[in-house]
C-alpha cells in the first residue's frame, strides 16, 4: 500500500498550548483513513497540518515524497489537495447555483445534484439559510465536483440523517474507487459502511492512542464496553 501523504512528527503550537505531540500519520493512497476523537483531542488540527492552513512548530508534512511543510495552503490545493472543514465551509451570501459554480469553475454541477439530489429545490436559495445537514452535502460537493488526490474533511456526516451520512460515506469511499484519492474523514466515532481493513487512528489530547484497522478498532471497543467477567447482574438469588 503506498503512501500518498504523511505527517512526521508533527507538532503544532496554538500560543502556549501544544495540540500535537509529534504525531505520525501515514495516508495511504486509494483509501478512505479515519481519524476518531473526541472534540479537543486534535483531529481538526491533524487535517490542518495536512491541509497547510496551520504552520508546524516542528516534524514535517511528505506528500509523495517530497517535503511540503513549506508549501502553503493554496500550493498544496493546486497541486491535488481538497479540505472541507467542519466550519465555514460555504459562502453564506451566496446561493447554493452560486457555491456550486465556485467550487468548480467552468463545470456542470450534476454530479453533485446527483448525488445529493435534496439540494435541487433550493438552488435558488442563500447557502447560509440551509440546514445543518444541507450545508454539509453542499460543502462536500466541493469533492465531489473537483476530484483531487488527497481529500481531507472534517465530519464529513455533521449534521445529516443516518442515511444521508451512510450514502456521504461511500460517494467519498467512491473518490478512492474511481480516482485513486487518499481521503481522511475526522470523525467523533467510526462510520458506518468502509471496509473493515480501512486504516484507523484515534488521537487523544494530541497524541495517537490507536493505530489499527477499523475492525479491530471496533472489536477493541466492543470488549472495552462489555460487562467484566464475574460481575453481579442486579438480581439477587
Amino acid at each position: 500500500m503506498s503512501i500518498e501523504i504523511a505527517l512526521r512528527s508533527a507538532r503544532v503550537r496554538y500560543g502556549a498550548l501544544e495540540a500535537l505531540h509529534g504525531v505520525d500519520l501515514p495516508v495511504p493512497a486509494a483509501t478512505v483513513t479515519v481519524l476518531l476523537g473526541r472534540n479537543g483531542s486534535g483531529r481538526t488540527t491533524v487535517l490542518r497540518a495536512l491541509a497547510g492552513t496551520v504552520p508546524l512548530s516542528a516534524g514535517r508534512v511528505v506528500w509523495r515524497g517530497a517535503d511540503v511543510t513549506r508549501l502553503p495552503a493554496h500550493r498544496r490545493a493546486r497541486r491535488g489537495l481538497c479540505f472541507v472543514p467542519d466550519r465555514r465551509a460555504l459562502y453564506a451570501t451566496l446561493t447554493v447555483a452560486e457555491n456550486l459554480a465556485l467550487s468548480a469553475p467552468g463545470r456542470d454541477p450534476a454530479p453533485a445534484l446527483d448525488a445529493y439530489p435534496e439540494l435541487r429545490p433550493l438552488l435558488a436559495r442563500p447557502a447560509g439559510t440551509l440546514s445543518g445537514g444541507e450545508q454539509r452535502m453542499l460543502a462536500l460537493s466541493r469533492a465531489l465536483l473537483a476530484p483531487a488526490r488527497v481529500v481531507l474533511v472534517d465530519e464529513p456526516a455533521l449534521g445529516m440523517s443516518p442515511v444521508v451520512a451512510a450514502r456521504t460515506h461511500r460517494l467519498l469511499r467512491g473518490l478512492c474507487d474511481r480516482y485513486g484519492a487518499a481521503v481522511v474523514v475526522a470523525e467523533q466515532r467510526p462510520p458506518a459502511g468502509l471496509p473493515g481493513g480501512s486504516p484507523v487512528h484515534e488521537l487523544r489530547r494530541g497524541t495517537l492512542s490507536f493505530s489499527g484497522e477499523l475492525a479491530e478498532f471496533t472489536s477493541r471497543a466492543a470488549r472495552e464496553r462489555r460487562p467484566p467477567s464475574g460481575r453481579a447482574s442486579g438480581r439477587e438469588g
